[in-house]
């Protein structure tokens, strides 16, 4: 299916590496997900998003954009399309206001119950769904829920009512099409509701059954030495409610200097305009963690 990559951090930092130059790095992962790609990044607190239909690996667009970001927050999706033809306004990530959203998975059925989704949005969100594709409409689903938490365009829009809105909008997913399927290497028609949602500095992540991973400190950071921002988090294993420099999320574990952890399906990790960072655990576990080394919770 698709790929995801979001960054957070503390300071301005380009993402070329993850982007372009690393072995993995996103680009050479587009070969297998050739439908388009999309990178959202803020700038004076403003979201800008550059998507094309084309592959990214053949495309000189992406290698510039790629080139040219320094930002604290960045979101990037390569597309495999299960639903909605190949075109701009279906390719990710999805843009409402201040917030950007993209998602690796299906909803199963789709087809067959869009109305009934729709019909859960606000009318006054739901004019602005101009797409096909079923992740336009768990977006959109989500900002619906939030909206009446907190007012949406606040800038420091609560994390723990970011991550209360979408486990809402999952779960009357859920209730529709079933659970989500855990197996990462599952038919595409299975449900698979993996996403990244940011408003640049409020940003969260859900595991849905596709393989998400989270980085949150590096081995040894090269840049220890001279980084007016370097702190001892920056070499040192998070838990839920620590500070952290840096949060990175993957479909797949990017090559450097960073460690990354597995989530567990149906988890959320996220950082609040703070950096504070929070692993909310599956519905019903009283921890995400497992001798897998998946990110605790305390």
């Amino acid at each position: 299916m698709c790929r995801l990559f979001g960054f957070r951090s503390v300071i301005q930092s380009q993402v070329h590496r993850s982007l372009v130059s690393a072995d993995n790095a996103l680009m050479q992962q587009s070969e297998r997900h050739p439908d388009g790609w999309g990178v959202a990044y803020y700038l004076a607190r403003a979201p800008h998003v550059v998507k094309s239909v084309s592959t990214a690996v053949d495309d000189q667009l992406f290698q510039h954009v790629s080139g040219v970001v320094t930002s604290e927050t960045v979101v990037a999706h390569l597309r495999k399309a299960t639903q909605g033809e190949l075109s701009i306004i279906n390719t990710h990530p999805f843009q409402y206001g201040t917030w950007v959203f993209a998602h690796n998975g299906n909803v199963r059925g789709f087809s067959e119950i869009r109305a009934a989704l729709v019909e859960k949005i606000p009318p006054i969100l739901r004019r602005f769904i101009l797409g096909k594709t079923d992740s336009e409409v768990l977006f959109y689903m989500i900002l619906g829920k939030m909206q009446r938490r907190c007012e949406l365009h606040r800038r420091g829009y609560p994390l723990e009512d970011l991550a209360a809105a979408a486990r809402e909008a999952i779960d009357e997913v859920i209730a529709l099409t079933g659970p989500i399927c855990e197996d990462d290497g599952g038919p595409p028609t299975e449900n698979f509701l993996t996403f990244l949602i940011t408003n640049g500095t409020t940003m969260l992540a859900h595991q849905g059954g596709k393989s998400l991973f989270a980085s949150t400190h590096k081995r040894r950071c090269p840049d220890r030495d001279h980084c007016p921002s370097y702190a001892p988090e920056c070499e040192r294993r998070a838990v839920s409610g620590d500070f952290v420099s840096h949060l990175i999320f993957s479909s797949e574990p990017l090559q450097g200097d960073n460690v990354w952890e597995p989530m567990a399906p149906m988890a959320m990790i996220g950082a609040d305009w703070r950096m504070q960072m929070r692993v909310f655990p599956p519905p019903g576990e009283l921890a995400v963690a497992s001798a897998s080394g998946t990110l605790p919770v305390v």
